[in-house]
């Protein structure tokens, strides 16, 4: 009798998985400005995980307070959480926090890791550390940022940002800042997250990032990605507009300049104590200097998110990947 081995290999993974229950874990706040995108998160990832073979189901949750209920109630039983949660919850820890209360184990970086992550101050010295290079940067809360003071250090081309927070939501690029737009600028930041104001220099050149994931207990980093916005730069708009940015996918480095990048994200994944994934970003100017922006926890996994784009440029299917990350 002649066997189909594709059909075969492909029975056996649904028979080892489907026993396997998981929660999706998505959504937020309805005042969570990332929560569109984390539910088109969640719906990728629970597709995935489906034709993985695992038996995966969407929770939406709009407070903290409902995850007890639906991880441990009496209609619901799952083997681990798979977080696809953006924002403050699934970024800064809190999601995490609650999780490991319930012992429920779960993907993606523990609460220390993840609120390290999520503060750009904090982390900032940490690669720092590390010896990753960092733009110059200044902090303030609302009220006391001093123009004259981040022209003087800084510059007049600079980058506001809250110190906390996702999706670019808050950012702005000001070149040759003047009172006026710096104010605006500031206000904004603040008024996104409520907490202190990150200001940085700007660094000219071509933005890049760097998926880190871990298998076998080892980081390793995905293909570089260069991103490349047909207009502006790399704001929410331009991240979760489908044709509104170029990724090129593995970017056209230098040899030596891809593997020094890709160190610097597994160094920096490290540094800041991640689990099974995360993606640094980075700018790379000019002159052949790159310089760390930041490191995600909890990576968007959309069709337009970065992650799975570098996923799939190193033979790796959505489904593939997600497996891997559920380590189960």
């Amino acid at each position: 009798m002649q066997i189909n081995f594709k059909l075969r290999k492909e029975m056996m993974k649904i028979n080892i998985n489907n026993n396997k229950k998981i929660a999706v874990l998505c959504g937020g706040a309805e005042s969570n400005q990332e929560r569109g995108v984390s539910l088109r998160s969640g719906t990728a990832v629970c597709s995935a995980l489906r034709e993985a073979g695992f038996d995966a189901e969407i929770i939406d949750l709009k407070s903290l307070d409902e995850l007890e209920q639906n991880i441990l109630g009496k209609n619901f039983k799952f083997d681990k959480a798979f977080i696809a949660m953006h924002g403050e919850w699934g970024e800064g820890g809190g999601l995490q926090a609650k999780l490991d209360a319930l012992h429920m184990p779960y993907t993606g970086s523990e609460p220390k890791a993840s609120e390290l992550a999520m503060d750009k101050w904090a982390s900032r010295e940490l690669f720092k550390q590390a010896g990753i290079k960092i733009p110059k940067g200044l902090l303030f809360a609302h009220k006391t940022a001093d123009f004259e003071q981040v022209v003087s250090k800084l510059g007049a081309d600079i980058v506001v940002k809250p110190r906390a927070g996702g999706s670019t939501v808050g950012t702005s690029i000001i070149k040759n800042a003047k009172l006026e737009s710096f104010n605006e600028a500031v206000s904004l930041a603040y008024e996104s997250y409520l907490g202190d104001v990150l200001i940085e220099e700007y660094i000219p050149g071509r933005e890049l990032t760097v998926g880190v994931w871990e298998r076998g207990g080892k980081a390793e980093a995905l293909p570089v990605i260069e991103i490349a916005p047909k207009h502006g730069f790399y704001d929410y708009e331009n991240k979760y507009t489908a044709g509104s940015t170029e990724y090129i996918v593995p970017a056209v480095l230098d040899a030596d300049i891809a593997l020094s990048i890709a160190d610097a994200a597994v160094k920096a994944h490290e540094v800041l104590g991640c689990r099974d994934y995360s993606r640094a970003d980075f700018r790379l100017t000019p002159d052949g200097e790159f310089y760390i922006l930041e490191v995600n926890t909890a990576p968007g996994m959309t069709a337009t998110s970065l992650v799975p784009k570098a996923a799939k440029a190193a033979g790796f299917s959505m489904s593939e990947f997600v497996k891997i990350i559920l380590n189960i």
